[in-house]
């Protein structure tokens, strides 16, 4: 009995909708696309004033962009 409990409770969580393995890749995509933007405001608060250096941080931003 304890094995077929186990094992409906197993197959339980195990299978997810497509709905819930849909918002789990948009919640990855929102976590990337911050983490890009992070990695784009600390590139630029290093760049300072230098524009070569502020224009390479312009790739982070162009990859959140392109996550929208």
């Amino acid at each position: 009995m304890t094995a077929v409990l186990t094992l409906f409770v197993v197959s339980l969580y195990g299978c997810s909708s497509p709905q819930d393995r849909a918002y789990e890749a948009q919640e990855k995509v929102h976590e990337e696309r911050l983490a890009l933007i992070e990695h784009y405001t600390a590139c630029l608060k290093d760049a300072g004033n230098d524009p070569l250096k502020t224009e390479s941080c312009d790739q982070y931003l162009k990859a959140a962009e392109a996550l929208k």
